[in-house]
């Protein structure tokens, strides 16, 4: 949801080891890969650009101007037709079991809005799912190439945009601050983006993740906490937090942008299994929905935990 291509650093990146894609890098918002900025030169940037203002735009006024039910029929939406990409991703091709899964999908968060009781649940179920994930991801040595209907992947879509929807609309349904941490948390996305592209690119040399990401770094990574760091001073100044609260925040930002790239791996593997580089072509100059919010929707069931702890 912000724009810094693959912000975790960016080298000239080899093309796919599998499928022969060119993965050259790009300037994007969140991170995932993109397509490259020098594909369509001049007009391609302008377009990137023109969809990213739009759909800041958008954001921004949903976030702070919408009462909370019809902010969550919004992102109910949003993640829907990211889900539509997810089922790409597993593999479900057919129209009217794709139509199925995504009623399926809403029926769950229909039922979690009527049943507030079972969101606390859930959004811890969804942090032990990331947190499992970082120890996973650090075991790939390859990537085997998937065809065909993947059942595990519709089971972890509930992970992927369930239990983020419930996140978002958990938060803004707080008393005061509610909306104001929601566009918060987007704002922390995209600042650790945005320093972890520029950090990479300056000190990048080892790479983080090269057999998924190879344009990632930790450099980036240490850009990305920076922006975690500036984030949490100025939301601590901003509502004059004390000392042992400003400290809560600082933690919570941190781990949230840590969990984030975690989810930015996990699309990139799953898209590289697949031999794709972009989730869809929803978001001109731009590639796939999911491709914008990988970062968001990982980060989410932390960040609504720990906000809601601080401010309850």
């Amino acid at each position: 949801m912000t724009e810094a291509n693959d912000s975790l650093g960016k080298s000239p990146q080899p093309p796919f080891s599998k499928g022969g894609l060119d993965t050259s890098p790009v300037a994007k918002v969140g991170l995932s890969d993109s397509p490259p900025l020098e594909k369509g030169g001049q007009g391609g940037i302008l377009l990137r650009l023109r969809t990213a203002l739009i759909l800041g735009a958008v954001v921004i006024a949903a976030i702070l101007w919408l009462p909370t039910p019809v902010f969550a029929i919004g992102m109910a939406l949003v993640l829907l037709l990211a889900g539509v990409e997810w089922c790409t991703l597993a593999g479900l091709t057919q129209p009217a079991l794709r139509t199925l899964y995504l009623f399926g999908l809403a029926a769950m968060m229909t039922l979690c809005w009527f049943r507030p009781d079972f969101q606390m649940g859930l959004l811890a179920l969804g942090l032990l799912w990331w947190a499992r994930q970082i120890l996973l991801l650090t075991q790939v040595r390859d990537i085997t190439p998937q065809s065909g209907l993947q059942l595990e992947l519709l089971l972890v879509g509930l992970v992927i945009l369930v239990v983020p929807w419930i996140a978002l609309v958990a938060l803004h349904q707080l008393p005061v601050v509610g909306s104001l941490l929601v566009l918060f948390l987007m704002i922390l996305i995209w600042t650790a983006d945005s320093l972890a592209y520029f950090a990479g690119r300056r000190w990048g040399r080892t790479k983080l993740a090269p057999i998924i990401s190879p344009g990632k770094t930790r450099a980036g990574v240490y850009g990305a906490l920076a922006g975690a760091v500036i984030c949490s001073v100025a939301l601590a100044l901003w509502l004059k937090l004390d000392v042992v609260e400003s400290i809560r925040v600082l933690m919570i930002c941190s781990a949230s942008v840590v969990i984030s790239v975690v989810g930015d791996l996990y699309e990139s593997l799953l898209k590289r299994q697949r031999g794709l580089k972009d989730s869809g072509d929803l978001l001109p100059g731009h590639g796939g929905l999911l491709d914008r919010i990988d970062s968001l929707t990982a980060a989410a069931p932390l960040f609504a935990l720990g906000m809601i702890w601080v401010f309850s």
